[in-house]
């Protein structure tokens, strides 16, 4: 074979393989990521799903807000809610609420909707399950109502929907702590009964008050009016 017949059979093989990789792009389907647009947020807007919890080895560091994770603090990661905004979590197997403040972004596996810290997952009983099914609902978003939930620190001990047990409680507690009270909530259409104690200018004087009364077996977490 000669070589200008060389060259015709590498021409017509060149060819052959442009048109080979036209062909495989023409059948290729793009992939394709479908991002839904973020939902309208205001105060009264819920929510309904799975929330799961996290502390090490995430302690310590910064979260997406730029603020340091504390696993011991009231707050949760959500994946589109303001950040600084306050929302009303309750644990529809046992009623048990807690309010946190939205510090990160997550979670991001299918199921669960809010990823809270440690302290606010134990307060709703989600530490040994992993997952629980919950309500949030905002209740203050930046640049409202949130910062004055910050005026000062109390010592929550139970919530219950029911007055009668609520009063029961803070009776049992007066005897040792003269400041006990009822907080009475609306927590997603129901009306709650927070059982707690104390109000302190500083956390600090809160935990310190939450450590004794845990000393005395109840289980308490502290939390920002």
């Amino acid at each position: 074979m000669t070589a200008r017949h060389w060259a015709d059979w590498r021409h017509l093989w060149l060819a052959w393989g442009v048109a080979l990789l036209f062909l495989v792009a023409a059948c290729a389907k793009p992939s394709v990521v479908t991002v839904p647009p973020p939902r309208p947020v205001f105060v009264g807007y819920e929510e309904t799903g799975t929330a799961s919890w996290y502390g090490e080895p995430y302690h310590g560091r910064q979260t997406a807000s730029g603020e340091v994770y504390d696993m011991s603090q009231m707050t949760a990661a959500h994946r589109s809610l303001p950040f600084g905004s306050w929302v009303v979590v309750e644990n529809l197997l046992n009623r048990r609420t807690v309010e946190v403040r939205i510090t990160d972004r997550g979670p991001f596996i299918a199921d669960p909707i809010l990823d809270l810290s440690q302290a606010a997952g134990r307060a709703l009983g989600a530490i040994g399950p992993g997952t629980i099914p919950v309500r949030l609902r905002v209740v203050a978003l930046p640049g409202s109502t949130a910062e004055s939930r910050q005026g000062f620190f109390t010592v929550q001990v139970a919530a219950f929907s029911s007055e009668e047990r609520a009063a029961m409680l803070k009776g049992m507690l007066e005897r040792d702590w003269a400041d006990a009270y009822v907080q009475r909530v609306e927590v997603g259409g129901r009306t709650v009964y927070r059982v707690r104690v104390g109000r302190a200018v500083t956390r600090g004087e809160a935990q310190r008050l939450a450590q004794r009364l845990a000393t005395a077996s109840y289980d308490v977490i502290v939390v920002g009016e």
